[in-house]
């Protein structure tokens, strides 16, 4: 199946202008995994899969002016949001010197002017608060609030993409949340609202 297909299937309306873009994502990734090792997925069609994951909450998220993706790894979801969304500005905070080598070589190929790569973890990072911070993999909810808190307010919004363990970590900080758990595949997306 090729990426547009994949796409199709979950209902992700992207310009084909953006599709070829992550397409070479792919493709960059694929061959820079073979050397450095930087992804569990190891053929574009994995990656592929990886990428209708990071996408699949721009079914259902508000479109936020300002990101910060919490340790980006290999450019899941952060960079593949950036792609997606090329007026978002995007901050990527990851400390593997490998990693962060990619996703800036990725950002200048690929010609995303609206990425930021900061090669170091998210408590280091300085800036305004974000009107979304984004993480996969990385920790656990309630730490991933306490971790971001000074680049965070209270509009900022947060899409978290967990596993099974996400209605655990929701009840340690339920009572001050509002909150969906969108369900796809193997996936829950943690999305985390502003107080209206």
């Amino acid at each position: 199946m090729n990426l547009s297909q994949h796409l199709d299937k979950e209902g992700i309306l992207l310009s084909s202008e953006i599709i070829v873009k992550l397409e070479r994502f792919a493709s960059l990734l694929n061959e820079w995994n073979q050397i450095h090792n930087l992804t569990g997925a190891k053929s574009v069609d994995a990656i592929y899969v990886n990428i209708v994951d990071s996408l699949y909450p721009l079914t259902f998220i508000k479109k936020p002016k300002t990101l910060l993706d919490v340790g980006t790894g290999a450019g899941f979801p952060g960079l593949v949001l950036a792609i997606a969304q090329p007026d978002t500005k995007v901050v990527l905070s990851e400390p593997l010197k490998k990693r962060v080598s990619f996703l800036k070589y990725a950002a200048i190929d690929l010609g995303l002017s609206n990425v930021t790569v900061e090669a170091k973890r998210v408590e280091s990072v300085e800036h305004d608060a974000f009107d979304m911070i984004s993480s996969r993999a990385v920790t656990n909810t309630k730490l991933l609030l306490d971790l971001t808190s000074k680049v965070s307010d209270t509009h900022t919004e947060y899409l978290f993409y967990k596993g099974s363990r996400v209605f655990d970590e929701i009840e340690d900080v339920q009572h001050q949340l509002r909150y969906d758990i969108v369900q796809k595949n193997q996936r829950n997306y943690l999305y985390i609202k502003t107080e209206e």
